[in-house]
């Protein structure tokens, strides 16, 4: 068999030296339009729960980490003078380059044919039996029979700019700098000896304000945008004790959340895609190039066991790589979403509870108390010490309705539902003021999906006038909830109720604690059902 892998990155590299490995009788060819020492970005990190499949495969990488990475367990948030540590959290990163180069000579020394400064098409590549498209987020390869493939795209609001520093974080470090023009935020994290990744993150109003609009970002790769240097430089001079910023193809963009329908066809020919080529997702929660990687093994999993059946083999590549795919990309969204709100967090919590905030946007306080218990305990005392009560037995007093703890339950009826105070005080919940005056709460149905919010923060921003006492969000998605009762807490200020009979205990204590509302609600039956930790 003759397989064309298109992409000299770390997935294509990785995929062409296990095909070797696994059948030296395979003729493999990676062709990569760069130089073979030509790298755009920094570092690579990973999650040390996310290894154990590529390191079984091949210990490249491990090798490649204990020699030349970085480790650490802890991730510190740095808010208005504060830096707060999170353990449990095992992480490595490695430059970009190193990992390439110690690839690039894992595949050579496997037989792997590389080369460098050839840009194909899939014209070109008549003679294999099968093209590995691992040409990246843009792959010409993909988008040649993308009627076949059907992919999708999702850009995020915010923008990023992916810089290198000579500054050594000693993990990964999130800083947080209002500056006279808006809040930035930054993901640094060592990548060697003496650089560290520095990717910074803001929403486009601040990026407009400050002008660092004016880089025109349709030049091709190479040029980096300098101004934006200089301006970050300066804002976070303190932050990083007056190091510098490095470049390397450093320039503004929106993420893009790739997907594609199908990940290989077979007709007109075999074309199977690999990692950003096929999916992506934001950096918060996980490595591309680990994805990438995972790809690789799963794929030449496949053709070992199913060999020239490759209709046979490309399909149980797919269904065992794309289970986990998904899995991390369903993860990405609401921590990609975080990103696109963090300014709003940045002015709203204490930084204690902005920390909470952020490490819990894709995990429940039990499970991060699991890897972090110190942290999640020092958030618990603080509310205790702010309110005197655990987060769902903090009292709720809105003057004209009250109730002794954060846990409430809905009774829906014919006009929208009710809640009811300690000694039973009804609440009704409505779709509209009522004309007596008399006490209300705003009943309001999130969207099913994202588009849908822009309705939605219209309609809540309608009953708002109608001066509820709260207002009290149903239906959607979780993700869809949880921003309208941030918008309504954090934008309207009024006090929130989170209304979801899928709650568990669990999920409820972080609901409250993070910020998120100020109230959760379900019907009486599901609130009886939870049993309390001790």
């Amino acid at each position: 068999m003759r397989i064309a892998v298109v992409g000299g990155g770390p997935g294509g590299l990785f995929f062409a030296a296990l095909a070797r490995q696994a059948d030296p009788s395979i003729e493999v060819t990676v062709f990569e339009r760069n130089n073979a020492d030509d790298v755009f970005g920094f570092g690579v990190v990973f999650s040390d729960r996310t290894l154990a499949g590529i390191h079984e495969a091949d210990p490249v990488l491990r090798e490649a980490l204990e020699t030349h990475g970085r480790h650490w367990y802890d991730i510190e948030v740095r808010l208005k003078g504060e830096r707060i540590r999170c353990g449990g959290n095992g992480m490595a990163a490695i430059h970009r380059r190193t990992l390439l180069t110690l690839l690039q000579d894992r595949a050579r020394d496997l037989g792997a044919d590389l080369r460098f400064r050839t840009e194909v098409e899939l014209a070109d590549l008549d003679d294999y039996d099968l093209v590995v498209a691992a040409d990246g987020t843009s792959s010409r390869i993909r988008d040649t029979v993308q009627e076949r493939f059907e992919p999708s795209v999702e850009t995020a609001t915010a923008k990023f700019i992916w810089f290198g520093t000579d500054y050594m974080f000693d993990g990964l470090t999130f800083v947080h700098e209002r500056g006279p023009h808006g809040v930035f935020a930054v993901h640094g994290y060592p990548v060697s000896a003496d650089v560290s990744t520095f990717i910074v993150e803001t929403d486009e109003t601040t990026w407009r304000a400050a002008g660092l609009d004016a880089f025109d970002v349709t030049q091709p790769p190479g040029p980096s945008d300098l101004g934006t240097k200089a301006y970050l430089e300066g804002l976070f001079a303190e932050q990083i004790e007056g190091h510098n910023l490095l470049v390397n193809n450093s320039r503004w963009g929106n993420f893009r959340t790739r997907r594609t329908r199908h990940w290989y066809v077979t007709e007109p020919r075999p074309v199977v895609l690999l990692g950003d080529a096929a999916h992506t997702a934001h950096f918060s929660v996980g490595s591309g190039t680990k994805m990438a990687m995972e790809d690789a093994v799963a794929l030449a999993g496949a053709l070992a066991k199913h060999g020239t059946d490759l209709p046979v083999a490309l399909a149980a590549y797919e269904a065992e790589a794309r289970p986990s795919v998904e899995s991390i990309q369903g993860a990405a969204r609401p921590s990609l979403g975080w990103w696109e709100h963090f300014g709003t967090y940045h002015d709203a919590f204490e930084p204690w509870q902005f920390a909470y905030h952020f490490l819990s946007r894709s995990i429940s306080d039990a499970r991060l108390a699991r890897r972090a218990p110190h942290f999640v305990s020092a958030g618990h005392e603080q509310w205790r010490r702010r309110y005197g009560a655990e987060p769902l037995r903090t009292p709720l007093d809105l003057g004209e309705w009250s109730t002794p703890g954060r846990a409430v339950a809905v009774e829906p009826d014919g006009n929208g539902a009710t809640v009811r105070s300690a000694n039973g005080a009804p609440l009704p919940l409505r779709a509209s003021a009522p004309e007596d005056g008399d006490p209300w709460g705003a009943w309001i149905e999130a969207p099913d999906d994202e588009p849908g919010l822009t309705a939605a923060h219209e309609t809540l921003a309608s009953l708002t006038g109608g001066a509820p006492l709260l207002v009290a969000v149903h239906g959607g998605t979780a993700y869809t909830r949880t921003l309208l009762t941030e918008q309504a807490r954090l934008r309207h200020g009024l006090p929130a109720l989170l209304v979801d009979d899928s709650l568990d205990h669990d999920r409820a204590v972080t609901a409250v604690l993070s910020g998120r509302t100020d109230l959760v609600g379900a019907t009486a039956a599901t609130l009886a059902s939870w049993e309390e930790p001790e």
